[in-house]
């Protein structure tokens, strides 16, 4: 095999999250501080995501009903009382009953900062919170609204193979077409065709530590693709944020990696497409991102960029980057002029040597950290792409 970087193919559908609008953001601080508390969680509400409340009437009792993947998030605004609730699970005789209730207990004094999971009619789960409009400052709301969303839609596929647990209420999903099908099969099975050939690749000459790189590159191309959801989805956060826990031993994360991409690897095309389709969100799993964002990301790994450059590291550098891009993509809802400049530069390096490689990365690393990409983008410059990788 060739000392090529691994092939990058970018998901068929950019995104399909929530976007969302800042010019809600200064508006709920700003009424909140005014004591217009509840203008200030409708302001909220829009910088989430502004679908939310179109065509609803704002000026009396206002409620959303909403999907968050398999999870229905209800959310209630009266003139003094700020709700939100999401169904989560039921209890059956299946169940195995007390490790659940064990389990929702560990959640409810770890994971969770504000919201609980209640037992309601002895055999239903409930993430719940609720509070006076006074105490609903911005990042409160904000905070709280993703914790309920993203925990209710993580957690449910966990218990339900754990503890035998049932859905409250059967997912709403959207099959991909027969085309978009084939095709996301095609980019999955590559994704874990590359990772066995660099993995025998690496070991052939060595390289044992670039095993954990091939890992976080092929979870992180897997996890990107807007349409994973279910099971599949919720492990590949745990071992992706694992893999990237300082605090864990190096080799300890990488053996675990490389188990649960053994596990992929077993995995029929059946069982791997079942957790892939369409499914509704109330809010993004991503960040927001902003140009001074991004430019602070780039920041924090400028140091490992320029010593690699002096060291002459292409190899490091090249898939120091690749990770780093997957990684931005992962973490941050960005804007579409972020999201196609990576993803081509990404699609453009793909089987190129480290060395050649090298040079269009760090291009795009350095247009990053200095916020030009958006002068680049101006539709009125022509020629952006061919300007950018020439």
């Amino acid at each position: 095999m060739e000392n090529v970087l691994p092939k990058y193919k970018r998901p068929i559908i950019d995104t399909i999250e929530p976007k969302v609008d800042v010019t809600y953001w200064d508006t709920a601080i700003d009424t909140f501080d005014e004591k217009k508390f509840r203008s200030s969680i409708i302001a909220v509400i829009n910088y989430i995501n502004p679908n939310l409340l179109k065509e609803k009437d704002t000026t009396n009792d206002i409620e959303i009903i909403q999907m968050q993947g398999s999870a229905e998030i209800h959310v209630k605004i009266t003139a003094d009382i700020f709700s939100i609730k999401a169904s989560f699970l039921k209890i059956t005789d299946n169940t195995n009953r007390i490790a659940l209730l064990r389990k929702v207990a560990e959640v409810n004094f770890s994971d969770m900062n504000l919201a609980q999971i209640n037992l309601h009619n002895d055999n239903e789960l409930w993430f719940e919170y609720t509070m006076p409009l006074s105490v609903c400052q911005p990042n409160k709301v904000y905070n709280l609204l993703r914790e309920i969303c993203i925990y209710a839609d993580d957690y449910d596929d966990q218990f339900i193979e754990n503890y035998k647990a049932v859905f409250y209420k059967e997912p709403k999903k959207k099959a991909l077409t027969e085309t978009e099908e084939t095709q996301v099969w095609e980019q999955i099975s590559n994704v874990l065709e590359d990772y066995k050939n660099y993995t025998a690749f690496f070991k052939e000459k060595r390289w044992d530590d670039y095993e954990w790189d091939i890992i976080v590159i092929s979870l992180l191309k897997i996890s990107n693709m807007p349409y994973v959801h279910g099971k599949l989805r919720t492990d590949l956060e745990e071992y992706i944020k694992n893999l990237f826990n300082g605090d864990l031993d190096f080799k300890f994360r990488t053996e675990k990696g490389t188990n649960f991409m053994k596990s992929l690897l077993a995995k029929t095309k059946e069982d791997l497409m079942s957790n892939v389709y369409y499914a509704d969100q109330f809010i993004s799993l991503r960040w927001r991102s902003s140009e001074q964002i991004i430019k602070d990301w780039a920041n924090k790994r400028l140091e490992m960029v320029q010593k690699y450059e002096k060291d002459l590291s292409n190899f490091d550098l090249s898939y120091y980057l690749q990770f780093n891009f997957l990684k931005l993509i992962y973490d941050y809802n960005l804007e579409q002029n972020y999201k196609n400049v990576i993803d081509t530069v990404l699609e453009e390096v793909s089987g190129l040597d480290p060395t050649v490689a090298v040079t269009k990365l760090t291009k795009v690393f350095y247009t990053l950290h200095d916020g030009s990409i958006n002068k680049l983008n101006d539709k009125k410059n022509k020629g952006f792409f061919s300007k950018l990788f020439s």
